[in-house]
């Protein structure tokens, strides 16, 4: 074992469904990498969300916003069910997730889409269409758009009405724009701008900045597709895609999209990143509280938001790719949980599972 060189504090939020069980194991894999590198781990626990709500009344408590600002880094579970949704938009638990990352400035989503090749028959897509090496990243836009725009309730030519607006700035589609081209550079220097500017007034906005901040990277392609056609061309041909940079709204449905051609949204991790590197980190897959408590979810997707962590907030690649490889190795020796199975598979329990990735962590 390392002698500990530094400790990193990392503000914890299990959320509800879940959340809890799988950030559990997450924390567990945390642990074990913190040993085997050399590093501490100080830990505070907060609410978010539903169980927010039942205990305050808010699903975004300040004291829980003060206590991730001091952090280095939010590890998050998930947020929701059917409990709160009766709840005013303002109260339900989502508003919760919409207050963090707008009071924690974390304004770029990175979702990858990366199939471990042990998964690649859970995948809904033919081997044909999949290929060898099918490595996307979905960069979302995450503090605009329609989600933080004016919502009002009122009467139109005598009938009830609603609207959203949809809204950008300037500096927002820069900045998005900005660290897209950036990754790319990192990567296969190929970027895909998402919008709809053939028929909304922000995406002709989007595509114009887009395309002007490309001219500073000349080196890094540049493509515009409407958001109807990209997504269909993830599943047609998503090998075509490196980074994909698109607003909030286009970047929740299309990376959702992206994450089932890796063969289950339980793989599919998260990262959230404000412009000094704090980041907030958490699964995609939601709160399912279908099966919460049963010990049948996957960690695997908030396990592989650790190696983001690792990697994105604290500089450690390599241990990051411990993370990364350890997971590789359980699919490969065919352990799987119930959403990953296949007729050879030997199914693992959500804490089996965090188990079995810890025990194949090396430095």
């Amino acid at each position: 074992m390392n002698s500990v060189t530094n400790t990193y504090k990392i503000t914890v939020l299990p959320g509800d469904g879940i959340g809890p069980e799988v950030i559990k194991q997450a924390v567990k894999v945390l642990d074990k990498v913190a040993e085997v590198f050399g590093f501490g781990v100080e830990y505070n626990y907060a609410d978010i969300g539903g169980i927010a709500i039942d205990k305050t009344g808010d699903p975004l408590p300040a004291e829980t916003l003060e206590l991730c600002k001091k952090s280095d880094a939010v590890l998050l579970g998930a947020v929701g069910g059917p409990k709160w949704d009766d709840l005013p938009l303002n109260k339900r638990p989502e508003a919760g997730l919409l207050g963090i990352r707008s009071g924690l400035g974390v304004f770029a989503n990175f979702r990858p889409a990366k199939i471990f090749p042990p998964l690649k028959n859970s995948s809904p897509l033919k081997d044909r269409i999949i290929g060898d090496n099918l490595d996307i990243l979905v960069l979302r836009e995450l503090t605009g758009d329609v989600y933080f725009g004016e919502k009002k309730r009122t009467v139109y030519d005598g009938e009830p009405c609603a609207y959203d607006t949809m809204i950008y700035r300037k500096f927002e589609i820069e900045r998005i724009a900005r660290l897209a081209f950036e990754t790319a550079r990192k990567r296969k220097k190929k970027v895909t701008s998402v919008d709809k500017a053939n028929v909304l007034e922000v995406s002709r906005f989007w595509r114009e900045i887009v395309t002007e901040v490309a001219k500073d990277y000349p080196d890094v392609e540049l493509k515009h597709l409407y958001v109807d056609n990209a997504a269909m061309q993830i599943v047609i041909n998503p090998g075509q895609f490196d980074v994909i940079v698109t607003g909030n709204l286009f970047g929740d449905i299309l990376s959702d999209e992206a994450a089932m051609i890796t063969g289950s949204i339980g793989m599919l991790p998260s990262a959230s990143l404000n412009s000094k590197g704090f980041g907030l980190y958490e699964p995609v897959h939601g709160s399912a509280p279908d099966i919460a408590g049963q010990n049948k979810a996957n960690p695997l997707a908030a396990i592989l938001s650790v190696a983001m962590m690792l990697e994105y907030s604290f500089n450690m690649k390599k241990a990051a790719e411990a993370v990364e490889n350890a997971v590789l190795r359980v699919l490969q020796e065919g352990y799987a949980t119930r959403d990953l199975a296949t007729e050879n598979s030997e199914v693992l329990g959500c804490e089996e599972m965090g188990d079995a990735v810890v025990s194949r962590i090396i430095g």
